[in-house]
């Protein structure tokens, strides 16, 4: 049974170091994200150990807390009303109560407590190598995008029901409304892009938006560049992405140098004249012709590689998302989907959650007499058929090494299932990007009609399933090594934990 918000919140709080540590909140999907001013007062084992928290993960600024989609929005409302309530200087620092929490976790001894402690390894190392200017960028990259998602899911559900009532003929008084709610965000999202762009990058979020709204706005089609008139959304978001970030530093320039009058009239003046001029004139045009290259070249490869490139998709974002490059992906999908009506990417790249799904699914027959393992498995193999896979890439996959690449395998067998059916012709795509998993059917477009694209669907998500728990069951004991992988090795014994000296328990079988 989930918990109370308002009770989850205040159960977080003090494990976060408190009020005075806690400075700024946010969610996306599925997680919490708070920037806190000192990470070492964060009590790690008994956040965990909450219930309702599915996992943490630490990535560059934002320390996040995975909550799950649904729970997440209710539980910040109720964290960010404890937060102005609270005095100043806060309640629960790093003192406090929770110790049971601590024991709770460790009193077991068992497998999941070494995995915890190698997943938190796993992370603190990864951390230390994420710090390059590649995944500053990348992570700037979703904080532009990742608040876009939740229109993205919404619309994108409006318009999946209304091309059903179309279809069928049913409601055709509500369909043109629904046709209506469901394009009106994708024809104005330049603007929610040119708005967190300019927030990302510490300019004024209003002016960032004017900026990129010039790219959508009609009234460029009376604009000639290189002999030909400009389209309304030429550019797109990728368009709008440049502008905004072009504006944030003319604002900044200005602001810098221009006294305290000037710098109220001029500055935005200035900050919409100079980028909204070199958007028209020199950004609009290239950033169309790189857009429609990544819908053509999207469309091209799984017609003529699908097989091969579903294979690699679905095989490699695990480690895509463990490196933190999977954010590099969030304009390509944006893109297509503001171009075509959907991404064809992202049915590809979920068949890893099915590989990781039947990966931990393996481990949990495999470890039948260790209990503490299948209790940590049986709480996030839920979250896992939804989409929410870090709970069982730290909690499970990742610390053990080999189920980890057992299930890229898998998620390769999906991938190739899903992009076999592409090159025969029935493409398979999202009008959003966010869910996963079961979650993403709502959410599937393609030109073959809704059944036989939740069929192929779901045809990949069974055979990343199944390849994965058989690739987990048969080979997870042949790869990898130390104490913690060794959880594979036998059906029979259960392993003595790392931390645990001594002769192994007189009940082992």
């Amino acid at each position: 049974m989930r918990p109370d918000p308002r009770s989850a919140a205040a159960a977080l709080l003090p494990l976060v170091g408190g009020p005075a540590n806690v400075v700024s909140v946010a969610h996306c999907v599925t997680r919490l994200r708070l920037v806190l001013a000192d990470r070492s007062r964060v009590r790690e084992a008994e956040l965990r150990a909450l219930p309702g928290v599915l996992g943490v993960v630490e990535d560059g600024a934002s320390y996040q807390v995975v909550l799950g989609p649904g729970v997440v929005g209710r539980v910040t409302a109720a964290f960010e009303g404890l937060l102005a309530a609270a005095d100043d200087g806060g309640t629960g620092g790093a003192g406090g109560t929770g110790g049971a929490g601590a024991g709770g976790a460790g009193a077991g001894g068992g497998t999941a407590e070494v995995l915890a402690r190698r997943g938190a390894e796993l992370k603190a190392r990864q951390k230390r190598r994420a710090a390059t200017p590649l995944k500053t960028a990348l992570r700037r990259v979703a904080g532009i995008f990742v608040p876009l998602i939740p229109a993205l899911i919404g619309c994108g559900i409006i318009a999946g029901v209304g091309g059903l009532l179309t279809n069928l003929g049913l409601l055709p008084g509500l369909t043109p409304a629904l046709a209506a709610l469901a394009a009106a965000f994708m024809a104005l999202i330049a603007v929610f892009v040119g708005y967190n762009t300019a927030k990302e990058f510490g300019g004024t979020p209003v002016l960032g938006g004017a900026v990129a709204s010039v790219v959508v706005y009609p009234g460029v089609a009376k604009v000639t560049v290189f002999g030909s008139a400009l389209a309304p959304g030429q550019g797109g978001v990728l368009g709008a992405l440049a502008a905004a970030l072009l504006g944030t530093y003319v604002e900044k320039w200005c602001r810098a140098r221009l006294p305290g009058t000037a710098d109220v009239l001029l500055t935005p003046t200035l900050t919409v004249l100079v980028p909204g001029l070199a958007t028209l004139y020199v950004l609009m045009y290239p950033a169309g012709e790189i857009a429609a290259a990544t819908g053509t070249a999207a469309t091209w490869l799984l017609a003529t590689t699908g097989a091969f490139a579903g294979l690699l998709l679905g095989g490699l974002f695990l480690p895509l998302v463990m490196l933190g490059l999977h954010q590099a992906l969030i304009p390509l999908h944006t893109t297509l989907i503001e171009q075509q009506g959907h991404t064809v990417l992202l049915p590809l790249l979920a068949m890893a959650g099915a590989g990781q799904v039947g990966a931990a699914a393996a481990v949990y027959v495999r470890m039948r007499h260790d209990t503490t393992l299948r209790a940590t498995i049986r709480s996030a193999l839920p979250a896992g058929l939804l989409g929410v896979g870090e709970p069982l890439i730290y909690g499970v996959s990742l610390p053990l090494g080999r189920p980890f690449l057992t299930a890229c395998v898998g998620g390769a067998a999906g991938g190739a299932f899903v992009g076999f059916f592409a090159m025969l012709g029935t493409e398979v795509g999202s009008t959003a990007i966010g869910p996963s998993g079961w979650a993403l059917f709502p959410l599937l477009a393609g030109d073959a009609g809704l059944a036989v694209t939740a069929g192929v669907y779901g045809g990949g998500l069974l055979t990343g399933y199944a390849v994965g728990f058989a690739a987990t069951y048969l080979f997870g004991g042949l790869l990898g090594t130390g104490a913690v992988g060794a959880v594979c090795d036998s059906e029979e014994h259960e392993p003595r934990p790392a931390n645990r000296p001594g002769p192994r328990p007189a009940s082992s079988r």
